[in-house]
């Protein structure tokens, strides 16, 4: 008998099998730092208990992450150029996914709070190196579609972490409570590890470019004394040096300025090359998502603290209040290029606009003390479905606008927007809530309104400024 052989698999199916298992794996990678970013939110109440942590302390648990993820974003993308994308996210893969491991083998605050600074370092080596592989592995059509699940991942991640950090929490598995939120990393991370040196294709280093190692320190002395003093002023009663550090803050933003121009001047490569700063709309996006990110961050930190510490529910349930705006989101940032193209300009401040009603829908609905009720719930779809209007059609727009050689620092830029925004969202709202929430529901359902009043205001800002970066970019 004849035995019959299928054929063999035709050149363009394999490499797009390839392409496939390549997406997977970076965007996993991708996903998970991003999921680290708010997967704690849920679980602070567990930490405090269990730790006896403070508000100074909790925020540097959550912030710490995203601080050490925020700075080094640029170095990150320098770096995969220098050593390779491959290699780069492999590196950072391990470093996250140790950190991660020791993470939940955190023995009180500080060595917590240590290991997430680990975890920011290893998130920042990888995360950069996923859109220069994506826009090296794809073009055309298939190009937009993997950027807009990219900015879909970047995005949504913050809202998943919300969900399944609660559910993770009250599962409790083997007794772990809120270890669990840092050990479910290991396991993925094992995975990809396997995965990635089969997968991830080999690419060239590029000898030709520096490492701006002045303008790198520059910027995380920058950014750290702007951040550390809002993170830690309000429990300490704002003490002298926490004004100083911020006014040293904001001449190091001038600082910074100067030292990029005297870098570029010396034929070197800056932080922010100016051929990346002048990219169509690439700043004014950037500026954008610092703000959307701000508002989201400090809003979900909040929110989550509210829920379990004043309104008395599960870890689980506050998880689960978010799926509203999880799914509205998750089904708005993947199909909104089903919307006519001509739509796409004005969808995205409208979407924020509609982002900032919500807001203040909220503000109105829990001010007098209400648990999150029906109303409740709409609103924070209707929330949701704004940002993912807004936020995964303007990242997308402007990153397909950028050459393939500008990827790295293009992906790093707005990668480092959307960290910073979140970081600072983090320490401002944050603090805010905890100067007014006092100890009783009533004082805390005021806070809870002023916040998102604040909040409401920063996003209207955030829609102006998105109207700029879609005028830009479509000129």
């Amino acid at each position: 008998m004849i035995q019959m052989l299928e054929p063999a698999p035709k050149p363009d199916s394999m490499a797009r099998k390839r392409s496939i298992a390549v997406l997977v794996v970076i965007l996993t990678g991708q996903f998970m730092t991003v999921l680290d970013g708010s997967i704690v939110n849920v679980a602070i109440p567990s930490i405090r208990a269990d730790l006896d942590t403070g508000g100074a302390a909790l925020q540097l648990i959550v912030a710490g992450y995203v601080i050490a993820y925020a700075v080094l974003l640029i170095g990150g993308a320098r770096l995969g150029d220098r050593c390779t994308q491959r290699r780069t996210f492999i590196a950072g893969l391990a470093m996250f996914t140790l950190a991660s491991l020791v993470c939940g083998l955190a023995w009180n605050e500080l060595s917590l709070i240590v290991f997430r600074f680990g975890q920011g370092v290893g998130a920042a080596a990888m995360a950069p190196q996923v859109m220069t592989l994506i826009q090296r592995t794809f073009a055309g059509a298939a190009r937009a579609k993997a950027l807009s699940i990219y900015a879909a991942i970047v995005s949504g991640g913050l809202l998943a972490g919300q969900i399944l950090g609660g559910l993770i929490v009250d599962a409790d598995l083997g007794g772990t409570g809120w270890r669990g939120v840092f050990l479910v990393n290991v396991p993925i991370g094992i995975a990809l590890l396997v995965m990635a040196p089969r997968v991830l294709p080999v690419t060239v280093a590029r000898t030709d470019r520096t490492v701006d190692g002045v303008g790198s320190v520059t910027l995380t002395a920058t950014v750290l004394l702007l951040v550390v003093p809002l993170v830690l002023g309000r429990e300490l009663g704002f003490p002298r040096w926490s004004w100083l550090c911020l006014a040293a803050g904001v001449l190091g933003v001038g600082m910074f300025v100067l030292v990029e121009r005297a870098v570029a001047g010396r034929g070197r490569d800056p932080l922010f090359a100016p051929q990346v700063l002048g990219a169509p709309g690439l700043l004014a996006t950037a500026a954008t998502l610092l703000m959307v990110m701000g508002t989201f961050g400090g809003w979900l930190f909040v929110s989550a603290i509210h829920m379990q510490s004043y309104l008395g529910y599960s870890a689980q349930r506050a998880g689960m209040q978010f799926l509203p705006m999880g799914v509205t989101f998750a089904v708005a940032g993947l199909s909104w290029q089903r919307i006519p193209a001509g739509l796409h300009a004005r969808m995205i401040p409208l979407g924020l606009v509609l982002s900032a009603a919500a807001l203040g829908w909220l503000a109105w609905l829990l001010g007098d003390g209400a648990g999150i009720g029906a109303s409740a719930s709409i609103a924070f779809g209707l929330f949701g479905l704004g940002n993912g209007l807004a936020f995964s059609p303007l990242m997308t727009r402007a990153l397909a606008a950028v050459p393939v050689t500008l990827a790295a620092d293009a992906s790093g830029i707005l990668v480092t927007s959307v960290q910073l925004g979140t970081v600072a969202g983090i320490a401002s709202i944050g603090s805010v809530f905890f100067e007014l929430a006092g100890t009783t529901l009533s004082s805390a359902a005021d806070a809870v309104a002023v916040v998102h009043l604040l909040c409401a205001a920063a996003t209207l800002v955030a829609a102006a400024s998105s109207a700029l970066a879609v005028y830009r970019i479509g000129r």
